[in-house]
């Protein structure tokens, strides 16, 4: 049952649905928008003592505030101590962790199955006096690493190749040995994990996939629970002025309000269509956390609530992959992840993943899961001849 707090908001138990469309927005003003439109503004008005929220542009903006307050309802329900910051991308997000709490001589353990972009990330790390600790998601592999370091980075599910780790069993271990522990979210999106109710001390995530799930547009953010640790993250924004702009801010939270519509409509439709590619003799390496005998799923149930949109396989060949890519009729062939329209791609034609040739990441849209399948059924019987 949904329930609303006293102040007209949306109270700790409403549904997701409900969360989703009240997040972040204003108080009712009358004869005033429900959701204010972007303010484009590199300065305000400022006579005096600075003393008001909003004093100039790369500091601060009233349509990142309700954002921002918006994602925090969303990854941290009920919760006054979480801050949330939006940043102008994924990898912005994930720099000003990694680069506001490293320094030279500290140590940070990665997972060497993530994104593709965490090796040029170790690289600049590295040349930082960094030592930089890898590890792959599955099994929990992470726990033998962590004596000396001072921040643990998890990505689960991993991307692309969906392992799942234990966040509260390596957070536990983390912090008992002093590391804070951030957890790129932008696979599961808020609605299906809370890290920072698991223990972590960020979550991390791109709002270019999912969580907007349009494909237009690009951002990400930090939510954390460590009032130090995040001041950090603010003045590593402020800095390197990696900051979205107010219309980005502005569409994000327009979209956030069918997040639960969109979610539960790809989430079911991409476990519908793993069932119907565990038929397929020529698909091998099928990867889906819902999936009852996927090797994550027993980790997975534990702190998912949803299991995400993406469906991960491996066709014989690069030629077999490029061919069923080519026969698809309602999928484009184009990277990113988590919109409204189907997409897929061999991911190995960006050569920093380690996958097979033929490793195809789909990324499961709206469509109605009926055409969806007939259409990746056909172009798998065309793709082989």
């Amino acid at each position: 049952m949904s329930d609303y707090a006293a102040d007209g908001g949306v109270g700790d138990g409403a549904g997701d649905g409900t969360r989703a469309v009240r997040a972040g927005l204003p108080e009712p003003v009358k004869y005033e928008p429900t959701l204010p439109g972007p303010v484009f503004a590199a300065h305000f008005h400022l006579p005096g003592e600075v003393t008001g929220p909003y004093s100039y542009g790369r500091d601060d903006n009233p349509t990142w505030t309700h954002l921002e307050r918006a994602i925090g309802e969303l990854e941290a329900p009920g919760r006054s101590d979480v801050e949330t910051l939006a940043f102008a991308s994924g990898m912005a997000a994930i720099s000003a962790v990694l680069f506001s709490q490293l320094r030279a001589g500290d140590t940070v353990v990665l997972p060497n199955d993530g994104y593709q972009v965490l090796p040029l990330v170790r690289a600049q790390l590295e040349a930082y006096g960094i030592e930089v600790r890898t590890a792959p998601t599955g099994g929990d592999a992470q726990l033998d690493l962590l004596d000396g370091a001072k921040l643990l980075w998890l990505e689960t599910p991993s991307n692309p190749g969906l392992d799942v780790c234990d966040i509260r069993r390596l957070v536990e271990a983390a912090h008992a040995r002093g590391a804070l522990v951030a957890v790129d979210n932008t696979l599961a999106t808020p609605l299906g994990q809370r890290p920072l109710e698991l223990g972590a001390d960020f979550a991390v995530a791109s709002g270019t996939k999912q969580l907007t799930g349009h494909g237009d547009l690009l951002l990400g953010y930090v939510a954390g629970t460590d009032a130090s640790a995040m001041t950090a993250v603010r003045r590593w924004r402020k800095v390197v002025g990696a900051i979205p702009g107010p219309m980005e801010a502005w569409l994000a939270h327009r979209s956030i309000a069918t997040l639960q519509l969109r979610v539960d409509r790809q989430d079911a439709t991409a476990l519908i269509l793993a069932e119907a590619l565990r038929g397929r003799d020529e698909v091998t390496g099928l990867r889906y956390p819902g999936l009852p005998d996927d090797p994550s799923h027993k980790v997975a149930s534990r702190q998912m609530r949803r299991y995400g949109c993406v469906v991960s396989f491996t066709l014989p060949t690069r030629a077999r992959a490029e061919r069923f890519l080519d026969a698809l009729r309602l999928v484009d062939d184009a990277t990113s992840f988590g919109g409204v329209r189907s997409t897929a791609e061999r991911r190995g034609r960006w050569g920093g993943d380690a996958v097979p040739e033929g490793f195809i990441r789909f990324s499961v849209g709206a469509e109605d899961p009926e055409d969806l399948v007939a259409d990746v059924l056909r172009a798998l019987d065309e793709s082989a001849r």
